[in-house]
């Protein structure tokens, strides 16, 4: 519309010789076509353009007034934009994360995420907790337990699924569904009693656990050995810039030199950093490993250091 009202404003310049009010008089009784008389007779070449000028604006007025019209009409106008907009996002993610609930639960869960830049979307009902955060997660406002919101949530392309609604039988819908639609889905769901747990893993969940559990425990624990429980909450797997533990696959390594055994990685002399456990293929775990033990592929090591170190060995291997 800009670019029209200036063309004419321009042309009118041109081929009448009009002054700038003029010239912006008759550009716009001729786009919008309310049929006024000319300010002066117009020649030959004025006449041509005027032509173009009408031909041109019928188009682009037109369209422009209708699409403003849709949107002066349409009262849902700008959530529908918003959740096209959504949509797309959601629809270029792969391997990512399905959070079921944004509850106390969700929330951390969504926060520990966002710290290792591990893409996720959130499938929440409450309208007014979905507008308090949408500006920085992808909701997809719906029930978890429906297979559409499942489905617009990408769970095909998805690489985890973690359920947190408040009700047991709520994240057993969740999971059954979740299990039908992805086989290859990891499954962590959470738990309100100890009777659900076998349950849930029957219906699909790869890990179940349970939050107040967890809180007794460690309040337990904190009576029983303080200290060791407090160096314990000091060991942060927050951020990349703040870690003390790492994860690696042993291909991360092998990749940069032959590596038959951890005596071989020589971790401790390069990076200052020490290997505390080892994870077997076929997913046993080993705490404080000798270091003549045999590397398997597809095995993995949990290393600690401090973030300093860490960071120096992500960077030495290009973790």
């Amino acid at each position: 519309m800009v670019f029209v009202l200036a063309a004419g404003i321009f042309g009118y310049r041109v081929f009448s010789d009009l002054s700038w009010l003029d010239a912006f008089y008759m550009t716009v009784i001729t786009v919008t076509t309310v049929g006024f008389s000319e300010v002066s007779p117009l020649s030959v070449e004025a006449k041509i353009f005027t032509a173009f000028l009408i031909i041109a604006s019928i188009f682009i007025f037109g369209f422009a007034i209708s699409v403003i019209t849709e949107y002066i009409l349409g009262r849902n106008s700008l959530d529908v934009l918003k959740k096209k907009k959504v949509k797309n996002k959601i629809s270029n993610l792969s391997n990512h994360v399905i959070i079921c609930g944004f509850g106390r639960n969700g929330n951390q869960a969504a926060a520990r995420l966002k710290a290792y830049k591990k893409p996720f979307v959130v499938i929440e009902r409450d309208k007014e907790i979905i507008e308090k955060n949408e500006d920085s997660v992808l909701f997809i406002e719906g029930d978890a337990n429906d297979d559409v919101a499942l489905m617009e949530a990408g769970i095909d392309r998805a690489q985890y699924l973690i359920t947190t609604l408040p009700d047991d039988a709520s994240n057993l819908f969740v999971v059954l569904s979740a299990r039908q639609l992805n086989k290859n889905l990891n499954i962590i769901s959470r738990a309100s009693l100890i009777t659900s747990q076998k349950k849930l893993r029957l219906a699909g969940a790869d890990q179940v656990i349970m939050p107040d559990k967890i809180g007794g425990d460690h309040m337990a624990s904190l009576v029983v050995m303080p200290d060791l429980i407090s160096f314990m909450d000091e060991l942060s797997v927050e951020g990349e810039h703040s870690t003390n533990l790492e994860e690696v696959a042993i291909e991360d390594f092998t990749e940069h030199g032959e590596c038959n055994s951890l005596r071989d990685l020589d971790l401790r002399r390069k990076t200052g950093c020490t290997i505390i456990g080892y994870i077997a293929p076929d997913g046993k775990y080993i705490i404080n490993p000798e270091a003549d033990m045999q590397l398997q592929p597809k095995s993995k090591v949990i290393v600690l250091g401090r973030p300093e170190q860490i960071h120096k060995l992500n960077e030495m291997f290009h973790i």
